[in-house]
């Protein structure tokens, strides 16, 4: 796992076309803003969590977020037990974010 900050981050996951940013939020959360073009699978639902996961490719690369970058942190090391081995996490999640949001 890599801990990005937010310019890191957003370099990173532009450079790669095919890499998969993940909201690891409540759905609550997600609503009031995210990251455009951000999946959300919340990662405190921790059964639906794992099975979500488990559907994706695990050839791509992920960058991850929350609100301040526990979750994240937390989702991130669950994706490299489940044999994820690009994951990103972004430092201070979407409450130190300076790139575009949707609310």
């Amino acid at each position: 796992m890599k801990n990005l900050d937010n310019k890191s981050w957003e370099k990173a996951q532009k450079a790669d076309k095919d890499s998969v940013i993940l909201d690891v939020r409540t759905p609550d959360e997600y609503e009031e803003k995210h990251i455009p073009n951000s999946k959300l699978i919340n990662v405190q639902d921790a059964q639906n969590f794992v099975s979500e996961v488990e559907k994706l490719d695990k050839s791509k690369a992920y960058y991850v977020y929350c609100k301040a970058g526990g979750r994240s942190m937390m989702a991130c090391n669950i994706m490299e037990q489940l044999g994820f081995s690009d994951v990103s996490n972004l430092e201070g999640g979407i409450t130190d974010w300076h790139g575009e949001v949707t609310n």
